[in-house]
């Protein structure tokens, strides 16, 4: 089970970064005190940003346990040139994030096959196939009431499975930006799809 403890203040505190970053450092040198006091500062993000992907808590509890083994094992990894440590971590939990939906949903799909192929072959493919290109369609349709800005934001993270960091950095635009741009797009499809909250 992971231990949440809350450290609001330093979310927006670059001097508390960088101290992200020199614990990441210690951590190289497998300091045990240090990854204690990371995993106590940086616990309840990883944790929120996964369940936000898995919504299964304790799938998400496993994951996050994954992503600290990963951070013990590969801190010497990180290059304060190349960015934060706190966009290192969550860039990392949301990879393993995306990477257990993938799975969950291969062996999904894989179940699926397995039971479709045992049951008797009195299945309406032409009904099917019309309720996928209908849904499809809305979808299409749908996505086509977002603006350009949007539908490159909710292309690029909903469907290419990239993260926010990483659609700001090929977009060319502040991470805040395409937050804004992310949420205004899901609440315009929400709308236009007739999915109520």
């Amino acid at each position: 089970m992971l231990k949440l403890v809350t450290h609001q203040s330093e979310r927006d505190d670059p001097l508390q970064e960088s101290s992200l970053d020199s614990l990441l450092q210690r951590i190289a040198t497998s300091d045990q005190r240090a990854f204690s006091e990371l995993y106590d500062r940086v616990a309840p993000r990883v944790l929120g940003l996964i369940k936000r992907l898995l919504v299964d808590h304790a799938q998400s509890e496993e994951v996050a346990q994954e992503v600290f083994l990963e951070i013990w094992k590969t801190a010497a990894k990180f290059d304060t040139n190349k960015g934060a440590a706190m966009s290192w971590i969550l860039t990392m939990s949301h990879r393993r994030a995306v990477d257990r939906v993938r799975a969950s949903q291969s062996g999904h799909d894989r179940d699926i096959k397995i039971g479709i192929r045992d049951l008797p072959q009195e299945y309406d493919h032409v009904a099917e196939s019309v309720e996928i290109r209908i849904e499809h369609e809305r979808v299409k349709k749908a996505m086509g009431q977002l603006t350009e800005l949007q539908r490159q934001a909710v292309s690029l993270a909903y469907y290419g499975g990239y993260s926010h960091s990483e659609v700001a950095e090929m977009l060319h635009v502040p991470i805040g930006t395409v937050k804004t741009r992310l949420r205004d797009g899901m609440i315009r499809l929400r709308d236009e799809m007739g999915v109520t909250s």
